[in-house]
């Protein structure tokens, strides 16, 4: 995933969340002409990358516990798997850009037993 990231996305780091999530494809646009109100769509010009995110994606809600959650919570609003699985590709994008242009290793969220353990030793 990293190499096709490199390779495919140089932008990567230098854009904003929106703009790299329409850039490749996984932010949702609106299918609406005149009267007609269609359902919202992805569609963007790196499919090879959006390839790279969906097996990421598909690895991350098994493993990955904040996108788990995050994936969880989708399905249990009632959205249906393919929809949750691009909600997380998206979310898993906005983190990998935010890491790029920081220049900082991603460190997940403490658990809230572990963060008040913290606050009452201190």
């Amino acid at each position: 995933m990293a190499a096709t990231l490199l390779a495919a996305l140089p932008e990567l780091g230098q854009l904003g969340h929106k703009q790299i999530s329409a850039l490749v494809g996984v932010a949702p646009f609106n299918c609406d002409r005149g009267q007609m109100r269609g359902k919202r769509r992805v569609f963007g010009d790196r499919a090879n990358v959006r390839q790279v995110l969906f097996m990421a994606a598909m690895v991350a809600v098994r493993y990955n516990p904040v996108l788990k959650e995050f994936y969880e919570r989708l399905l249990k609003r009632g959205n249906l798997k393919k929809v949750a699985l691009m909600a997380c590709m998206h979310k898993l994008l906005t983190i990998l850009n935010a890491i790029v242009k920081q220049s900082k290793a991603w460190e997940p969220p403490k658990p809230e037993a572990e963060v008040e353990k913290l606050a009452l030793s201190a």
